[in-house]
């Protein structure tokens, strides 16, 4: 990666849940253990089974939240609340995090599959609060969930931004195959890396990446 494959870029898109904090904060075990709970009192079904039932939709649907909404028309709003209702004490600051994202030239977006609220959580624990133009959680794509091309779609409308003018950040692999077909610079975050057409760059440091842009 150079500096000059990002001269173009005046958009910044990055999820959050593995992207703008570690997964050695494990936030998401604690999210898929209240996501099996619900799937377990409103289906009526036991834990095995309802893991199960997790693991399906978030790999037929995108989310355990649109395989609920489209197999059993559950209502998204309580679920949300209470998927994401778990403790952020493990995360802290990044404040070399934060210097790189606002370094950035242009605007700069938070785009996750859960909800905004979570989100806004998340950043303020992160010491992130205030360097993003906007924050868009599912809700704000008419909880179209990613990797769904209308679910980006949907959140650069809203944003106004132009998908040739921008990169985006992510830890899913499966993210990022749209914003590639639609024009953007994609960066996959994770441990390893994932080769595939769609993935334009890697890292394994995103504090270390977004400062080497800055160069």
């Amino acid at each position: 990666m150079t500096p000059a494959d990002f001269s173009h870029v005046r958009a910044w898109v990055f999820d959050l849940d593995n992207t703008l904090y570690p997964p050695a904060a494990r936030l998401f075990d604690q999210i898929e253990v209240r996501m099996t709970d619900f799937v377990m009192q409103r289906l009526g079904v036991d834990r095995v089974e309802a893991d199960r039932l997790r693991r399906h939709y978030w790999m037929t649907h995108g989310t355990t939240l649109a395989g609920l909404m489209r197999e059993h028309t559950i209502d998204p709003v309580p679920y949300l609340a209470e998927v994401h209702d778990i403790d952020l004490r493990h995360l802290t600051p990044a404040p070399a995090l934060r210097a790189g994202i606002a370094a950035l030239p242009g605007r700069r977006i938070v785009h996750t599959n859960g909800s905004a609220g979570h989100a806004e959580r998340v950043l303020a624990a992160r010491g992130l609060a205030g360097i993003f133009d906007a924050v868009y959680g599912v809700e704000d794509a008419g909880y179209l969930p990613k990797p769904e091309r209308a679910a980006f779609e949907a959140v650069f409308a809203r944003d106004g931004l132009d998908p040739a003018s921008g990169a985006i950040f992510e830890d899913d692999p499966r993210n990022l195959a749209m914003p590639h077909a639609m024009g953007m610079r994609t960066v996959h975050v994770a441990e390893a890396p994932e080769p595939a057409p769609h993935i334009h760059h890697h890292t394994d440091d995103l504090e270390g990446f977004l400062t080497a842009l800055a160069r």
